[in-house]
């Protein structure tokens, strides 16, 4: 069995480097920063990713990576940041999809394993050393963990299969009008 105290050190370490990861890709979105484009910027990616409307597309995808990541990294209602920040990879894993799964040919890989980790943090919990900890838990209860996954699942695929319907629907004729 493994002692308590390193598996909570495991998952600080676990929730302070990927939470700092989703943080900076948030703040990239939401500010500019680290090379970013910022709202206005990413906003038009966005768009021409097939997310409409693009600015709030930005404001959504940022605040879930930043804002998830940044409370991952505190280990702060971990539930609902886990939930957050995977339900924004889910959106990067649909845009990174049809490269196939490996990085270095602009697959999903990346975005599939942040996501995948911000998820399993997010139902593991942040451990002891944690501000869900020092709180009583009061925002890492059971209820949290199923009503976060369930709203960003259903979100998530709302958002994807919105885009993938808007990419599927035939571009209008100029000739046409």
């Amino acid at each position: 069995m493994a002692h308590p105290n390193r598996r909570d050190l495991g998952l600080l370490v676990l929730r302070a480097g990927t939470g700092a990861v989703l943080a900076a890709h948030g703040a990239q979105k939401l500010f500019g920063w680290f090379g970013g484009g910022g709202v206005e910027g990413t906003g038009k990616a966005m768009e021409a990713m097939g997310f409409s409307p693009g600015r709030q597309s930005a404001i959504a995808a940022g605040l879930g990576e930043a804002g998830g990541g940044a409370l991952l990294a505190l280990g702060l209602a971990t539930p609902a940041a886990g939930a957050a920040a995977a339900g924004a990879m889910a959106g990067a894993v649909s845009v990174h999809a049809p490269a196939g799964f490996f990085a270095q040919g602009g697959g999903y890989e990346y975005p599939a394993f942040l996501g995948f980790t911000a998820a399993a943090i997010g139902v593991a919990g942040a451990g002891r050393y944690s501000l869900d900890h020092v709180t009583g838990h009061v925002l890492d209860r059971p209820w949290v963990v199923a009503v976060a996954f369930l709203g960003t699942a259903l979100a998530a695929a709302a958002v994807v299969g919105r885009r993938a319907q808007g990419r599927a629907a035939p571009e209008p004729d100029p000739e046409q009008s």
